[in-house]
């Protein structure tokens, strides 16, 4: 059985084969020991191809909420947006004028691009409550005043009923437009259209139910109420008064194509209402679907780019153990090295016979560790309805890694095989 293990193959097939074999069967021999190996290898790739899934699923789940709210948006406010809203508002930034209704409705009367201009304010806290007739409350609702453009520069559409027009918004009317989570906290079981909703005591008809966005984050956007701006403001004057920090102008072009061109030009009449000279710099803050989608990509690459190399560090480990196990390897077996080369075996033939050894070796952790990612990420896809999902890149780039290891790692010990002395590797007791 010896000889026949040991006698030359005629072809590089069956060089392959024979090594794999062998090495898959020196494995099971030494099962603890190859566990052992395995075990920073698995860690490493399971590690990039679960880190890969949560980015992916990230970004998949931001995109997804962004393009609900269209792609083309352009929203002007009075602070720089911030990715997240955290941290202090510095102190220039605090010492602007605020944005107005009649900024709004300059832009919409000048601009010639842009399809909609929505002015929006909002309110949310324990102040605010919103009952139907029996008393049942929904659960932290945000409340919007805005205008009839509302819904095409936010890329949003009635499911049922209709929105506002704009005699609701001249004559301050009391109706209401809901999103879906308010219908289900409320009007379970019943059409919602012409219910009355109660608003901090305040009665409000339902005229139009939103359609159902994308959720990211808390699900803001499906647990909204919409009133007209105006009645907004004779309802909450204390947020109205608060200043323009709280209101927002939204804008989307006619064509997509020509949106920056639109964002010019808005600007520029902002930028003449409020008196900037050219050398100025703008003294409102401007946000855009895309540049925020950029920033959040920014974050998570970085988040993903950390992780990628904690795996490194852990497949590096990895590699070294696989070459501290092969260098063992080849002590044990040198007179099996000799008996090799004095029935024929070259230097080729060795070395690639401990070579195949360790790529099989690292190859089999990097498939245990795609095994154990794919599962961290179905788990996680499963148990907190998270869009985890590994690209088949991350799948091909892990085995990859995996057995570049067994390669890199690998030569040293292959290469110290080769070049036993027949003679000496005889002797070897």
């Amino acid at each position: 059985m010896a000889a026949a293990a040991f006698k030359k193959p005629h072809s590089l097939r069956a060089i392959s084969k024979e090594n794999i074999l062998f090495a898959l069967r020196a494995m099971l021999a030494q099962k603890l020991r190859s566990a052992l190996t395995l075990l920073g290898i698995s860690a490493g790739v399971a590690t990039v191809i679960a880190m890969v899934s949560f980015v992916a699923g990230f970004n998949n789940a931001v995109t997804e909420a962004f393009t609900a709210f269209g792609t083309t948006l352009v929203q002007f406010q009075k602070y720089e947006p911030r990715f997240g809203g955290g941290g202090p508002i510095p102190e220039d930034q605090r010492r602007r004028r605020d944005l107005t209704r009649e900024d709004a409705e300059a832009m919409k009367r000048l601009g010639t691009l842009a399809a909609a201009v929505s002015v929006e304010r909002y309110f949310s806290g324990s102040t605010l409550t919103l009952k139907n007739r029996r008393g049942d409350e929904a659960n932290g609702p945000t409340f919007c005043g805005t205008n009839p453009d509302y819904a095409r520069a936010n890329n949003s559409s009635v499911a049922d009923g209709r929105f506002f027009v704009d005699a609701d918004v001249t004559h301050a009317a009391r109706t209401c437009v809901v999103a879906p989570d308010v219908v289900k906290a409320l009007w379970p079981r019943k059409d919602p259209l012409g219910q009355e909703l109660m608003v901090n005591g305040v009665p409000f008809r339902v005229v139009g139910v939103l359609d159902k966005k994308p959720e990211f984050g808390d699900g803001g956007a499906n647990n909204l109420v919409l009133i007209p701006i105006s009645t907004f403001d004779e309802l909450f004057p204390e947020v109205k008064n608060g200043g323009g920090s709280n209101l927002y102008i939204a804008t989307a072009p006619r064509e997509a194509a020509r949106m920056n061109e639109m964002m010019d030009q808005e600007i520029a009449i902002l930028r003449a209402r409020r008196g900037l000279r050219p050398n100025q710099p703008n003294d409102f803050g401007v946000f855009t679907s895309e540049s925020q989608l950029q920033q959040f990509r920014q974050i998570t690459g970085g988040i993903a780019g950390a992780m990628i190399f904690i795996a490194a560090i852990a497949l590096l480990v990895g590699g070294v153990g696989v070459m501290n196990i092969m260098l063992v390897t080849v002590t044990e077996r040198t007179r099996e090295i000799g008996v090799r080369k004095a029935l024929g075996a070259t230097r080729k033939d060795i070395a690639a016979q401990f070579l195949v050894e360790a790529i099989s070796l690292t190859g089999v952790g990097g498939a245990l560790g795609i095994a154990a990612g794919l599962g961290i990420a179905l788990l996680v896809r499963l148990g907190f309805d998270f869009p985890a999902a590994a690209p088949l890149w991350s799948i091909f780039l892990g085995f990859g890694v995996s057995t570049a290891v067994g390669l890199t790692f690998g030569l040293w010990p292959a290469l110290k095989a080769a070049r036993q002395d027949p003679i000496e590797a005889l002797r070897y007791e």
